[in-house]
This record gives C-alpha cells, sequence and structure tokens, in this order.
C-alpha cells in the first residue's frame, strides 16, 4: 500500500511544461531558394525570347502572297521570308553604295508600289536602272536583245502605253509578275523607285511542300545588261 508521501504530482509547478509541436507555414530555405530560380529562369526566357525576336525582324520580315500574280512560280497564300536589308546602302557624293548585292535582274522583290495600294506588291525585277525596255512578239526586250525567260508558261504582251517602251529611270528598277497574263505591274503603274522596295524574297516556309529558298533566275549573256544597278543622276 503506498502512502500519501510517495505519490507524486503530474508536473511540478516549479516546471513549466513542454510546448506542444508546432507545424511551420513558412517553406524551407532551399524551397524559397528554388522557387526564386525558377521564377528568374522563366524571366530569362522570355527576355531572351523577346530579343531573338526583335532581332529577328530587324532582319527578315513574314509575308503571306495574295493573289495568282506571280504563278506558277509563288502560289496564293504562300507564306515567305523576306530579307528586309538586302538592298541596304550608303548614298555618297551621288553614288550608291551596296555592302551586298544591289537589286538585280530575277530578284523576287516585295515593295510599296507607286499606286493607292494599301498592301505591298510582289514582283520579279526585269529591268535595271538605264536599261531600255521594250515588248515584242511576246518577249520582253533588254536593249534591243530578247530576255529568255524559261521560267514562265506565257508570253509577254504589253499595250503600246507610255510604260511599254520605257528606259529605266536612275534608282529605279522594272517589274513584272511571272504570270504575265494576270498581272498589275510596271506595265501598268511604270517604274519602282528602289527607295520603295521592303526586301528580296527569300524563303517560303509554308506551306511544307513549297519550303525552299525563293530561286534567283538567272539569263542569258545575251540579255546581260553593262548597266550599273543603281544609275546615279
Amino acid at each position: 500500500m503506498t502512502s500519501d508521501s510517495d505519490l507524486r504530482p503530474a508536473f511540478s509547478p516549479d516546471v513549466p511544461p513542454e510546448p506542444l509541436p508546432t507545424v511551420s507555414t513558412q517553406p524551407p530555405r532551399a524551397a524559397r531558394n528554388q522557387a526564386g530560380r525558377a521564377a528568374r529562369e522563366i524571366i530569362e526566357t522570355l527576355l531572351l525570347a523577346a530579343l531573338i525576336f526583335f532581332l529577328v525582324r530587324l532582319v527578315v520580315l513574314n509575308f503571306r502572297v495574295d493573289g495568282g500574280s506571280m504563278l506558277p512560280n509563288l502560289d496564293n497564300g504562300e507564306m515567305l521570308l523576306v530579307n528586309r536589308n538586302a538592298y541596304e546602302h550608303v548614298d555618297f557624293s551621288g553614288s550608291s553604295y551596296y555592302p551586298f548585292d544591289p537589286p538585280q535582274r530575277g530578284d523576287v522583290i516585295v515593295f510599296n508600289p507607286p499606286t493607292n495600294s494599301d498592301k505591298p506588291y510582289i514582283k520579279r525585277i526585269i529591268g535595271l536602272p538605264g536599261e531600255e525596255i521594250t515588248f515584242s512578239d511576246g518577249h520582253v526586250f533588254i536593249d534591243g536583245k530578247p530576255l529568255e525567260e524559261d521560267y514562265i508558261p506565257d508570253r509577254t504582251r504589253c499595250g503600246r502605253s507610255d510604260t511599254c517602251d520605257v528606259v529605266v529611270p536612275p534608282d529605279n528598277v522594272y517589274v513584272l509578275g511571272d504570270n504575265r497574263g494576270n498581272s498589275q505591274d510596271s506595265r501598268v503603274f511604270g517604274a519602282v523607285p528602289v527607295g520603295n522596295i521592303i526586301g528580296k524574297a527569300w524563303l517560303s516556309y509554308w506551306p511544307p511542300d513549297d519550303f525552299g529558298f525563293v530561286p534567283h533566275e538567272n539569263y542569258a549573256p545575251a540579255a546581260a545588261s553593262s548597266a550599273p544597278a543603281v544609275a546615279t543622276p
């Protein structure tokens, strides 16, 4: 039998009870650091993507072919990348200096037409500054020599307007659509100032079947001209 002197209280008033275990609502330091790094990486990725997009836009623009004036070589709805810096040049002492190639015959270009159109046009350069462009027997003549164009199926005709038999002015190019029977081009609105050129068609990327570089057409030596790409006044 236990005496009263052997009984002990469950706790002593002089010793405070042990605190109950608690659960912290704050994430561990390692988890906070990991979340911070993830957020920082996402921001850096977005900034890098924006920078790349901005730099790409400084070099190329994308355009969609609207219409059939460049058939059979470019289809309606075809998506293109256009090199906007292809013809960058510096004007000095009345002459134009090109770090790359100047506009050349056979280039496919996107340009603002000298009309009231609110959309750019896409055509092929046929005549260069200083060259005489004439039409006869369904062919284009450059300085009296026929231009061999095996990339188009149609014959080229032009009426007797002021824009048919012309000498291309300085700092201008003469452009034609590949679909000669259905194209509003220099036969209608005349030569195009080089300053109106937005860029040179570079790459077709849609639809996938048309993926590839937009070809530059070459011509027989008989049609080559010794005229400079951009004549000075």
